[in-house]
């Protein structure tokens, strides 16, 4: 989906206001407590408006239609993703590697695990209100603060490697949503929090012998 086309279930406007924003946070709670009791095919714009305790003409203010509404709810959730990845990067800068990528995986899975209704009910339709190129927007920015916090690692050099982020990235992603799909039991969570940073510290030593190995061979 294009960026123009992702555009179209964009709200019509931002909240600026307290009871503004007030309003926005009843219809974005009301969303969700429909598409988890009716699901996505029957949830309308008149539903939510009964549950959020507003009238359609209150909610039309905000949000155009029904994709408008899921793509605000999805939206919201996954910079809810960002926001605490962003907060754990700023917190490790200058600790060792270990530390930073157990510090932002934790923040990642936690951030995911909040809710997992909702979590799972939104990978369910968020190819259709345009959640891959929304996911892909805000991917980079995480992706962004774990690069600059993994610069300051005090016990390893990191060399930019995009390629290598990305690939940490999805498969933080990748067992996050399997786990979901699964059944996020706590007991399945707590497996995923602490099997993910093994696996995540693993592959960024791997990449680091790799990068020292290339050094050493171009001498």
């Amino acid at each position: 989906m294009t960026d123009s086309a992702a555009m179209a279930f964009k709200p019509r406007k931002t909240p600026v206001q307290t009871r503004s924003t007030a309003t926005v946070e009843a219809i974005h709670e009301a969303t969700i407590q429909v598409l988890l009791n009716q699901g996505a095919k029957h949830l309308t714009t008149t539903r939510v408006a009964e549950r959020a305790g507003v009238s359609v003409g209150t909610l039309y203010q905000y949000f155009p239609n029904k994709q408008s509404l899921l793509f605000a709810v999805l939206e919201a959730k996954l910079n809810n993703v960002s926001e605490a990845v962003e907060a754990a990067c700023a917190l490790s800068k200058g600790k060792p590697l270990a530390t930073i990528v157990k510090n932002v995986v934790e923040a990642f899975v936690d951030a995911k695990m909040k809710r997992t209704d909702v979590s799972s009910a939104l990978y369910r339709i968020a190819a259709d209100i345009g959640g891959p190129e929304l996911a892909r927007r805000l991917n980079q920015r995480s992706q962004k603060a774990f690069e600059t916090a993994l610069m300051t690692a005090t016990d390893a050099t990191w060399r930019k490697d995009q390629f290598a982020i990305q690939m940490l990235h999805a498969a933080m992603a990748g067992t996050t949503r399997s786990v979901l799909e699964a059944g996020a039991t706590p007991k399945l969570a707590r497996e995923l929090r602490h099997h993910l940073v093994l696996l995540c510290q693993s592959y960024l030593v791997a990449v680091l012998d790799q990068h020292h190995e290339v050094f050493r061979s171009n001498i």
